[in-house]
């Protein structure tokens, strides 16, 4: 499909940047979001306004969702005035939020009855990636459906993979946020125990990040553990929303996940602690607080 018309819904973090990026290939793009303030820099640039779900499409070809949590998704598009209230014969849905595998599924159920056509596409790659337009896209769906989403795909991602079929890609991101939240407890107790010894943090990450332990969990999160920058590329609050998400999947499947089970706990504590908004690097914080140090 060559340029067609976009409907939006979600204008965080992540769906400002990968708005913007559309914006600037020449898409058309209708959005709406529940606080019509996060999405004015995206009128600014060119974005129409809708009033509801419903609204944003009415009169486009592919509409994205990309909201918080399962709950979420349910209600864009099922609500009285969600996405399955207006959908027309052939459009296509994608949701790029994460997910629970059933949710994806049975929303698939009610967007085909509709005559729509629908993909689960998660992603990977936080702000920096939706800002650069090089995210990591695990797409579940038909074949044909997949590649029709090029047109969105390709200008927000660098990296597009066809995991299988509704639901697949869901469980892909499970699996991907599982490795994200061990590396992201291995970078938190390195660093603190370089703190407790007396290293310098800057060094050590300098040359860990150059052997066999380089990462990018060590790039990204390790420099601003050691800037004190605690900004969100990607928020606490949605990182254990998606480790609920994979604990609950693992448990129907009887899979045990012990050290998912204990990044969930220790990022948690930083829930409690009041920082559940804070970037995930902030979880070094909990581990300082378990090492007796000021934080």
């Amino acid at each position: 499909m060559n340029k067609p018309k976009i409907g939006w819904i979600g204008t965080g973090i992540m769906g400002v940047p990968m708005v913007r990026n559309l914006l600037n290939a020449g898409l058309e793009v209708t959005v709406f979001s529940r606080t019509r303030a996060k999405a004015e820099p995206l009128l600014h640039a060119g974005a129409s306004w809708a009033a509801s779900p419903a609204a944003a499409t009415a009169a486009a070809d592919v509409i994205v969702t990309m909201v918080g949590d399962s709950p979420d998704v349910e209600e864009v598009y099922l609500g009285d005035s969600g996405v399955c209230a207006s959908l027309r014969d052939g459009t296509l849905a994608i949701d790029m939020s994460t997910v629970s595998p059933e949710t994806a599924r049975a929303v698939a159920a009610k967007v085909a009855e509709r005559g729509g056509r629908f993909l689960d596409a998660p992603v990977s790659g936080g702000k920096t990636g939706a800002e650069a337009g090089t995210l990591a896209i695990m797409v579940g769906g038909a074949a044909e459906d997949v590649q029709r989403a090029r047109a969105v795909f390709d200008v927000v991602g660098g990296t597009v993979v066809h995991c299988g079929p509704v639901g697949s890609g869901q469980l892909t991101k499970l699996c991907n946020q599982i490795l994200c939240g061990l590396n992201l407890l291995a970078v938190s107790e390195a660093f603190v125990f370089a703190q407790k010894v007396g290293l310098d943090v800057d060094t050590m990450l300098q040359i860990t990040s150059k052997g066999a332990a380089g990462s990018w969990a060590l790039d990204n999160l390790g420099t601003r553990m050691a800037s004190g920058d605690f900004d969100p590329m990607f928020m606490i609050d949605l990182q254990n929303k998606d480790l609920r998400i994979a604990l609950e999947s693992a448990r129907h499947s009887g899979v045990p996940l012990p050290g998912t089970s204990l990044v969930h706990q220790l990022l948690a504590a930083n829930q409690a602690a009041g920082e559940g908004r804070l970037g995930t690097q902030a979880m070094v914080k909990t581990v300082q607080r378990l090492a007796g140090m000021d934080v």
